[in-house]
């Protein structure tokens, strides 16, 4: 698919080139200045990582095996969903 532009050009002639001619010499930049990226702080990062670690594990350890075959069952399911539509 080409890369389309958001802005419209007129289809009349001499508004497309009133157009041009006001872009090639408008004083001002078209372009949005930058946003600043916004650090992460590390402690919360850190801590976010260790529980993603165990999360899983931790989580299997404490079903019952009729727990953990239900809920296989309903993601199963759902894959097969997926491929239906």
């Amino acid at each position: 698919m080409p890369n389309r532009s958001s802005k419209r050009r007129p289809r009349d002639l001499n508004q497309l080139a009133a157009s041009i001619v006001a872009d090639a010499t408008a004083d001002e930049p078209t372009e949005q200045p930058a946003t600043p990226v916004k650090e992460k702080d590390p402690l919360a990062v850190e801590l976010g990582r260790r529980g993603g670690l165990k999360g899983g594990k931790a989580r299997a350890a404490k079903m019952t095996p009729e727990q953990r075959k239900e809920i296989a069952r309903v993601a199963a399911a759902a894959r097969w969903k997926k491929n239906d539509d």
